[in-house]
């Protein structure tokens, strides 16, 4: 899966300065093939203002995305600007959909295209019936070992700085929950491919889903193509291309593709407060329990989110405060 990645460079944005500097919110981004989420934040932070300070101290808003998209997959990457990047343990923790393609009959040591093979069987045998029944084996919760060639921590070190060096280490398995596996299509041959959608937790690997399943098969598997179609309330409907939405920061339009966090939080359920509550909350207060089991969106009279908290027995504490 390699793709010429889009231009990202914004040399006369920076001449000139920011484009969209009081923008505050999260903006759904349709993130390109061969393109880094590191290359995203960075494209927004030119476009709001955000550039490195003194001591590491940056200047101008927060920028930060909420779920790591591989630089071969493309789609939804969710990103946060300003106080809205306090949320994004609250955002990241959300279900993901993703449009997969996978190839059986063939391995590579980084479960996908970019790898160098590791073998080669004959499929021929496989049919469409094998593969759906051995797609839906793999619904329910599960464990995964996490591939060499990603961001998991061992040791205080990055997977694939590991990798990169010739290294492969242990690695422990992680729970996950795959929620649903639609087959999309089937093409047969030597090495047949399917297409599938599914849904899981946060921090599935869908390009060890597929190895699993082609080991299932007994011919291996490796992904050939991934899409995030979803992340949590955010689908690609609601995501908006790197390129428009530098033209949207040029024609002052930019605040238009970023969603407010009261929006944003719309998953989780939501207490709306008077303006004496509000300003209690606002000072770190707690108030009594909302009666609902895990966070909770704070909203003051203007509908705006102050604050993120959780019931502790009798009162609910703040967990996050925008003040």
């Amino acid at each position: 899966m390699t793709a010429t990645p889009p231009d990202t460079s914004t040399s006369s944005t920076a001449d000139r300065g920011p484009l969209a500097p009081d923008v505050e919110g999260v903006l759904v981004v349709d993130k390109p093939l061969g393109v880094t989420s590191h290359d995203v934040v960075a494209k927004v932070r030119r476009i709001v203002g955000s550039k490195p300070g003194r001591r590491g101290k940056r200047k101008g808003p927060k920028v930060g995305h909420a779920g790591t998209l591989d630089p071969d997959a493309s789609g939804v990457l969710v990103v946060c600007i300003g106080r809205a990047t306090k949320l994004v343990p609250y955002l990241q923790a959300s279900q993901k959909t993703y449009d997969a393609r996978m190839r059986l009959g063939r391995t590579t040591d980084t479960l996908d295209n970019e790898g160098v093979e590791t073998s080669r069987t004959d499929a021929s045998h496989i049919t469409e019936e094998m593969v759906c029944e051995a797609l839906h084996a793999f619904v329910g919760d599960i464990e995964q070992i996490p591939p060499m060639v990603s961001a998991v921590k061992v040791d205080g070190e990055r997977l694939y700085e590991k990798a990169r060096r010739g290294e492969e280490v242990e690695r422990k398995p992680r729970p996950v929950t795959i929620h649903d596996i639609v087959m999309a299509d089937f093409d047969p041959g030597d090495q047949p491919s399917t297409s599938f959608l599914v849904t899981c937790t946060a921090g599935t690997y869908v390009r060890t889903l597929a190895a699993d399943v082609g080991e299932r098969l007994g011919v291996g598997a490796h992904l050939t193509g991934l899409r995030r179609l979803g992340s949590g309330r955010f689908s690609i409907e609601d995501a908006t291309s790197l390129e428009t939405l530098q033209v949207m920061a040029e024609e002052g339009t930019f605040g238009e593709a970023v969603m407010s966090m009261a929006d944003a939080m719309a998953d989780y359920p939501a207490v709306a407060l008077d303006a004496e509550q509000a300003a209690l909350v606002s000072n770190g207060r707690g108030i009594p329990a909302t009666g609902h089991d895990g966070p909770v969106s704070i909203l003051d009279p203007a509908g705006q989110l102050i604050a993120v908290m959780r019931d502790q027995g009798r009162l609910a504490r703040p967990e996050v405060v925008f003040n």
